[in-house]
């Protein structure tokens, strides 16, 4: 018999990490490690959608300004074009000298630089503040779902990213709700609801481990199991950018909702920005429902057949938002558009964190950040010509046959996948 050599200290430091998980299963401690990671995910909600309706009473306040109309939507949006350009960086430096105090300052500036317009009297001073914003966000975002892909494994993680997803969705509902009734109070106060951010950095400072450091350069130099060297961590580049692309679609047509539905709402005699946080706070809804269901689907399901469901219900959802003449029906459709993002965003990380080694995942997921966020600013430069040329309504049902290309093109994915047997 042929004796098998022992394990390496790598091996042996893998098979700890999987008995013995940085994040238990039960207890306070799971608890408040799970909690920390959704409260950060619900940050990126509240980051635009939150002062969504007080957008006309803003643009009301700067009528003086050129082009007010752009500029009050790019209040919105200027946190994602920062998001977009530095999540990359987030990334890069989160793989290289480790994760909490990344999210935890993402955090503290996060606060700050939110609530920035509960004082400021310029327009360019908001924006000013929102470009800081963003680079929070960037810094909150890639941590966390980074620090997902390092607690959690297989089902764990996919079931935990479905909870997220709908923790977003919910939390988008709350803070839309809230941002609404504070805009009835005055414009400025949505502003307040970016400070609950400085009341969890301290929590995430406590509570989150930090993961062990996925650095194939780190076992150099130790001996016998440092005789051959290890490969390099490789980026599958074309599956990537794929995804990349899908997320940015996404993320472009689904914030047509609080850059466009306020100003669609009040051609239709809406005029109140309650009612316009409560319908953008049902699209919320709608996705959290979804997202809840997401660890279940994907058991049945793989991420091309998921997409098709979710670009499906965007373009049925979106199409009767083109055709609806009162805010009931629109408030139907934005429930049955919905779980166009409940199902795709969890999707696409799920599906990028089973497909890219660990060295590499800050820097892809920074990546799907700065796809998605990128998409969010774009979204109203893409919308505002067809809108200003032939209204919201039209613009709505060109997303919608858009979304009806994208279902049809996942579908035929799925199908072949399944026929070819190949893996997901």
């Amino acid at each position: 018999m042929v004796a098998s050599s022992p394990p390496s200290s790598a091996a042996r430091t893998q098979a700890r990490a999987d008995d013995d998980p940085l994040v238990p299963d039960r207890g306070p401690l799971a608890w408040a490690i799970r909690g920390s990671l959704l409260l950060a995910a619900s940050l990126t909600v509240m980051a635009g959608a939150v002062i969504s309706p007080s957008l006309p009473e803003l643009q009301a306040h700067f009528a003086d300004v050129d082009n007010a109309g752009l500029w009050t939507r790019l209040v919105l949006t200027v946190p994602a074009l920062f998001i977009a350009g530095f999540a990359p960086v987030a990334g890069w430096v989160i793989d290289r000298f480790g994760r909490k105090s990344m999210i935890v300052v993402g955090a503290v500036l996060y606060g700050l630089s939110g609530a920035s317009g509960l004082v400021v009297d310029s327009l360019w001073a908001i924006l000013v503040g929102r470009a800081a914003l963003g680079l929070s966000v960037a810094m909150v975002m890639t941590t966390a779902q980074t620090l997902v892909g390092d607690y959690f494994q297989g089902p764990r993680r996919e079931r935990f990213l479905g909870i997220q997803s709908a923790f977003m969705a919910f939390g988008g509902v709350a803070f839309l709700l809230a941002g609404g009734f504070l805009a009835d109070l005055h414009w400025r106060g949505p502003f307040a609801v970016y400070l609950a951010a400085l009341l969890l950095a301290p929590v995430m400072a406590f509570v989150l481990p930090e993961p062990p450091r996925h650095d194939p350069a780190a076992v150099a130099g130790r001996g016998a199991d440092a005789a051959a060297p290890p490969e390099p961590a490789r980026m599958p580049v074309a599956f990537v950018a794929g995804l990349y692309a899908t997320a940015f679609f996404t993320m472009t047509t689904f914030f047509m909702v609080p850059t466009q539905l306020p100003f669609y709402l009040e051609e239709l005699g809406v005029d109140s920005p309650s009612r316009t946080g409560m319908a953008i706070a049902c699209f919320n809804l709608s996705a959290g429902l979804a997202s809840m269901s997401y660890g279940r689907l994907r058991q049945w399901l793989g991420p091309p057949a998921l997409f098709a469901i979710g670009f499906a219900c965007m373009a049925a959802g979106y199409g009767l938002i083109a055709a609806a003449g009162s805010y009931g029906v629109v408030m139907v459709a934005l429930a049955l558009a919905g779980p166009s993002m409940g199902i795709n965003m969890p999707n696409a990380s799920v599906w990028l964190l089973a497909r890219v080694p660990p060295a590499v995942r800050g820097r892809a997921l920074g990546g799907l950040t700065t796809s998605l966020f990128l998409g969010q600013f774009v979204s109203p430069l893409a919308s505002q010509p067809v809108v200003a040329a032939f209204g919201p309504g039209t613009a709505f049902a060109v997303v919608a046959a858009l979304a009806a290309t994208a279902t049809a093109t996942f579908l035929g994915a799925a199908l072949w996948t399944r026929s070819a047997g190949a893996p997901t």
